[in-house]
């Protein structure tokens, strides 16, 4: 499944996830930077993404309306685009496993 990177997470994560995660992408590459979480929710939805994101409305989102989109909420507070590659990368198995998960809507990465 292919990832879409929330405005709070830099695109240059990219280059590094697309081995992993083909055909992911960020909002700003969507033309979708200023848009509402609920808007990005049903972008993700309708084209098949998970979102990956720091922002806990999407948690609240995925209570409200359920699965898909997947969430995935990384916990790491205000840390370098380098950690964050660092932890997805470390991570990409058990991401693998949640995204082909039938009965789980949200990751939660610390």
């Amino acid at each position: 499944m292919k990832l879409l990177l929330d405005q709070n997470l830099s695109r240059r994560l990219l280059v590094d996830l697309e081995g992993t995660f083909p055909g992911s992408t960020q909002v700003a590459l969507c033309g979708l930077d200023t848009a509402s979480d609920a808007t990005l929710w049903d972008f993700a939805r309708a084209h098949g993404f998970a979102v990956v994101t720091k922002d806990a409305d999407f948690l609240e989102l995925a209570l409200l309306r359920g699965f898909p989109p997947k969430v995935i909420l990384l916990n790491l507070g205000n840390v370098s685009n380098r950690r964050v590659r660092e932890v997805l990368i470390t991570q990409a198995r058990n991401v693998s496993e949640f995204l082909l998960s039938a009965s789980e809507g949200v990751l939660e990465i610390d």
